[in-house]
């Protein structure tokens, strides 16, 4: 079996125009040219597609959900850095990476399987794709002081972004396999409708579906 092998990496930071050197671990049985060829923002590299799909398959969680994760959190960007610390792909922060065995966060294979396990353990506790996505982004505390999606407005975009990539792609999926059938609309998928917040008399905010 190869084995995984330390590479060094150059590139430009996005934010200061600097070169950055990082060391990254190439995956095991993908070669750094494989890893690093999808353009950030576009369609994935087939080795980072294969490791989405086997790993969402693996993990029992759904593909389009992982694959909207990975576009609205980083782009498909391997190296992608937010300004809190969050890096790859599926945007995992340090403590996240530790607590889900990741040792090298701009390695596609580690962060696809940390972010993806993290993401089905989130399913597991909130029993709802809709908590389990604002978890992904608030933190699992902020989703259980509020008892529902925290009414902060990145994590409420967050969530309606995704469930639109979600819903889009399985009215693809379902138009590939049944080209006859006639798409579904919002009201067909409730689980995805947009989100609305309201202050109630006790002066907490309130979120639901329209």
């Amino acid at each position: 079996m190869p084995t995984a092998r330390v590479v060094p990496v150059v590139k430009a930071d996005p934010r200061s125009g600097q070169l950055v050197k990082t060391i990254v671990m190439a995956g095991v049985g993908f070669s750094p040219h494989q890893l690093n060829t999808a353009v950030p923002g576009r369609t994935p590299s087939a080795a980072v597609k294969s490791l989405v799909e086997s790993t969402a398959k693996s993990f029992d969680v759904s593909l389009a959900l992982v694959d909207s994760v990975i576009q609205v959190e980083s782009n498909y960007d391997q190296f992608a850095v937010s300004p809190k610390g969050a890096q790859g792909l599926m945007q995992l922060m340090p403590a996240t990476a530790r607590r889900f065995g990741v040792t090298d966060r701009f390695d596609p294979k580690q962060n696809i399987e940390g972010g993806v396990r993290y993401l089905k353990f989130l399913q597991e506790t909130f029993k709802d794709d809709r908590l389990a996505l604002a978890a992904y982004n608030a933190g699992e505390g902020a989703v259980e002081r509020y008892g529902s999606i925290p009414p902060y407005p990145e994590t409420v975009d967050y969530v309606d972004k995704i469930g639109k990539k979600v819903g889009r792609a399985q009215q693809a999926e379902a138009a590939h396999r049944d080209p006859e059938k006639k798409p579904e609309t919002a009201a067909d998928a409730p689980e995805y409708r947009r989100l609305a917040s309201t202050v109630g008399a006790d002066g907490r905010v309130y979120l639901t579906t329209q």
